[in-house]
């Protein structure tokens, strides 16, 4: 199992996958979204290439619009 902070949460994944796929599986655009990666921000091209672990801590930012 591997465990990690989503945006200050908790939550558990069965295997480790990539960023962009871990990402895609909840529906988030990948043109408006930046990504804190245990404190890195991350190039939105290197999402494939990271392979998330136990412990990572991510930190995602999505644009809201309004007025």
């Amino acid at each position: 199992m591997i465990n990690l902070k989503v945006n200050g949460k908790p939550r558990s994944l069965d295997e480790s996958v990539d960023l962009a796929t871990y990402l895609e599986s909840f529906g988030v655009n990948m043109q408006h979204v930046a990504v804190g990666y245990n404190g890195e921000v991350l190039k939105k091209e290197e999402f494939p290439q990271v392979k998330l672990q136990d412990g990572d801590v991510l930190e995602i930012v999505r644009p809201v619009g309004g007025g």
